[in-house]
């Protein structure tokens, strides 16, 4: 089981943005491998301060995790994905400052004055599930239209800042001269250009490819919640690190079910005589068909819950219920030979309402139902 990300940064769920970043910036000097060298268990530490963060630093990410968990990051949700070294250091290095002599923190040639691997652009699109699809978790291919390197690019030592990826500038002040260091605006901080690009290529010798992309999408997804597939993305320029692909999840109305968290809700109709009488009915679920057995004097407003025919939680905290609501049908018209029987049975004594009688109360009921 995956630890807490609160628990991994020592914080709590009310922390602030400020908090989460100062305790993420104490864990990551803590471990970070230039104090740690050799030391994996501090490597493997460094990296989840770092997939914290990443999640608990983002409020839209930040408020799904609270709401579910690792679970909303499955099947290739959010959170960091097993972050690398250069993905840390790329996206969060500057949180480091000048603990370890300034830039990105000083590891695998990100230290001062290093060049910088770029991240390509994110790509983002929708998928439609049914809630058959919902209940049990699908696999999807879909079509994406692409940038990835084109073959046959060269590069050459950006001339601007020598390969460094930064450019250097002193400054004549009152305090004395003062250095700082830009990243340089010719390269992007790779420290690298193109030299030759075939004719397919853009500026970044970068093409557009169509890829057909498998997006795995667990049991229980909600509508509007957004998966990560890693790497997916944009191709990032100079052998860079490539952006993900976002999926939202979109999801369609069911004929005749209805979702209510991991539950499902369908309306029955039955007949009078139907209800008097007693029945088999069948009805819809997510695997299926089923039929039910209504029993003789059966109430309309009953509700029959069929346990474990809903949907899975994305929690892992298993299956939900279908509830089905028992509603019975009034004719308006009635011809003269069943008016003449209603007629009849009105004043019997088995047709006279009665309240129904039972050993536990209202509230005693609706806790059974639901537990």
């Amino acid at each position: 089981m995956k630890q807490d990300y609160y628990e991994i940064l020592g914080v709590s769920k009310e922390a602030t943005a400020a908090e989460i970043k100062k305790a993420y910036r104490k864990k990551a000097i803590q471990y970070h491998p230039d104090k740690n060298p050799g030391d994996t268990k501090a490597e493997e530490m460094f990296k989840k301060a770092a997939e914290a963060y990443e999640v608990l630093s983002d409020p839209d990410k930040k408020s799904r995790y609270d709401q579910f968990g690792h679970a909303a990051f499955e099947g290739g949700g959010f959170g960091s994905g097993g972050m690398n070294m250069e993905d840390i250091f790329s996206q969060f290095g500057d949180i480091f400052g000048s603990a370890f002599g300034g830039g990105f923190g000083g590891f695998g040639g990100f230290g001062g004055g290093a060049q910088r691997r770029m991240k390509g652009g994110n790509l983002r699109i929708r998928v439609k599930l049914t809630l058959e699809e919902v209940a049990h978790g699908v696999e999807k291919k879909v079509k994406v239209r692409r940038k990835v390197q084109a073959p046959g690019v060269t590069y050459k030592t950006c001339g601007a800042c020598n390969g460094a990826g930064q450019v250097t500038k002193i400054t004549n002040t009152i305090l004395g001269r003062m250095q700082t260091a830009t990243t340089c605006s010719s390269c992007g901080g790779s420290g690298q250009m193109i030299d030759k690009r075939p004719s397919e290529a853009d500026a970044q010798g970068l093409k557009i490819v169509e890829e057909t992309v498998s997006i795995k999408i667990p049991p229980g997804v909600e509508e509007g919640m957004q998966l990560k597939v890693s790497s997916k993305g944009n191709a990032a320029p100079g052998n860079g690190i490539p952006g993900d692909l976002l999926v939202a999840i979109e999801t369609k109305e069911h004929s005749s079910l209805k979702r209510e968290g991991d539950n499902l809700h369908y309306d029955l109709y039955i007949s009078i005589s139907d209800a008097v009488l007693g029945t088999s009915k069948e009805i819809d679920t997510v695997n299926g068909k089923v039929r039910i057995k209504l029993e003789p004097g059966i109430q309309s407003g009953k509700i029959l819950r069929l346990r474990g025919k809903g949907i899975s939680s994305i929690q892992g905290y298993g299956t939900g219920d279908l509830l089905v609501h028992v509603n019975v049908w009034t004719p308006k018209e009635l011809n003269k030979e069943q008016r003449e029987f209603f007629e009849k049975m009105s004043t019997s004594e088995n047709f006279e309402p009665k309240p129904q009688k039972s050993d536990k109360s209202f509230f005693e009921k609706v806790k059974d139902m639901f537990s």
